[in-house]
C-alpha cells in the first residue's frame, strides 16, 4: 500500500504500509510494516508489526540494544510476536 519492495520475499498476509521500505528481507506471515519504517537485510518472523518509523538493520548496535539476533553476515532476526516498545 505505497510502500517500496526490493529483493525481497513477503509471506501470505504481509503488509507493507506508505512510504515503509523494505529491502534484500524476508517477511514471514501477518508481518506488518507501519508507514516510514526502513527494515533491510532482515528476517521478520510471523506476528510482527514494525512501528511507524522503526528502522531494522540499519544501526546493527540499535538493533542489538533491542534484543534482535544479527547473524555473523550482519542479518537481523525478529522472532515470532516481537513486540517493540
Amino acid at each position: 500500500s505505497g510502500g517500496h519492495v526490493e529483493r525481497s520475499v513477503l509471506s501470505p498476509g504481509a503488509y507493507v504500509d506508505d512510504h515503509a521500505v523494505v529491502s534484500d528481507s524476508i517477511l514471514l506471515h501477518d508481518v506488518r510494516v507501519e508507514p516510514g519504517a526502513i527494515i533491510r537485510r532482515a528476517i521478520i518472523d510471523k506476528n510482527v508489526v514494525i512501528p511507524a518509523g522503526m528502522q531494522i538493520g540499519v544501526d546493527i548496535e540499535a538493533d542489538r540494544a533491542r534484543g534482535l539476533t544479527i547473524s555473523d553476515h550482519g542479518v537481523v532476526v525478529v522472532p515470532k510476536g516481537h513486540l517493540f516498545s
